[in-house]
């Protein structure tokens, strides 16, 4: 598996050659933001983990790039910033994941084993959390086995879900993404609440182990266990 480091600390991006080399991966580094769009776009990876804070181009409008040019690279950010803010705006830029630093190698590597891993299925238009599995393609969904019955716009919201699985996903980003409101209207809000609550039912209720869960102010976020 080839990775590609973005970083411009040269000890940061020495540590993250030398964890990730011990973890089976051939590494390139990347100093700067030019070098490593033009590394992304001219050479084959199977991962880019990219750092937010760089000369140059800075992570985000590398990362903007790289998806307007539909590469569908698996993305870990790497950055000090923990905003809400923050976060929201890199998982929108196409980011699969989000690390802030400092962070723990044994963390890094198992996202790292994680992304690949969906990676792969997401190529073969699958998707899955736990046992909640959706083949894209097929337009069919299943949980422990069982075929579950979706409009289309629960198919849609789930899609989008899965999607971003283990993130936090707002109001905003639903009604912009899934419903293509521009603008945002109280009632939308409470549209999608209503179809939260429906897909919850079909996907949840039925089953031991929660996976829709309501962060309270913020959203939604798909994820195995927690309240």
């Amino acid at each position: 598996m080839r990775v590609l480091v973005v970083e411009d600390e040269r000890k940061m991006a020495e540590a993250l050659r030398k964890g990730l080399e011990s973890d089976g991966y051939s590494v390139t580094i990347a100093g700067t933001g030019e070098d490593g769009f033009y590394r992304a776009t001219t050479e084959t990876f199977d991962a880019v983990v990219l750092d937010l804070m760089l000369p140059g181009r800075d992570g985000l409008e590398i990362l903007a790039a790289m998806r307007h040019r539909e590469l569908l690279i698996p993305v870990l950010i790497l950055t000090s910033k923990d905003t809400l803010k923050d976060r929201v705006s890199g998982l929108n830029a196409g980011a699969d994941d989000y690390l802030i630093k400092p962070f723990a190698l044994s963390e890094l590597l198992a996202r790292m084993r994680a992304l690949l891993r969906r990676g792969k299925a997401e190529v073969a238009g699958r998707l899955q959390l736990a046992d909640l599995e959706m083949d894209v393609s097929k337009h069919h969904v299943a949980r422990a086995g069982r075929e579950l019955t979706l409009t289309a716009h629960e198919f849609s919201l789930l899609e989008y879900l899965l999607r971003h699985r283990e993130k936090v996903v707002s109001r905003e980003m639903l009604g912009r993404d899934v419903w293509r409101e521009t603008s945002r209207h109280t009632p939308l809000d409470n549209v999608i609440d209503v179809h939260i609550a429906r897909l919850r039912r079909k996907i949840d209720d039925p089953f031991r182990g929660k996976l829709l869960h309501t962060v309270r102010g913020v959203g939604f976020i798909l994820r195995e266990g927690g309240d």
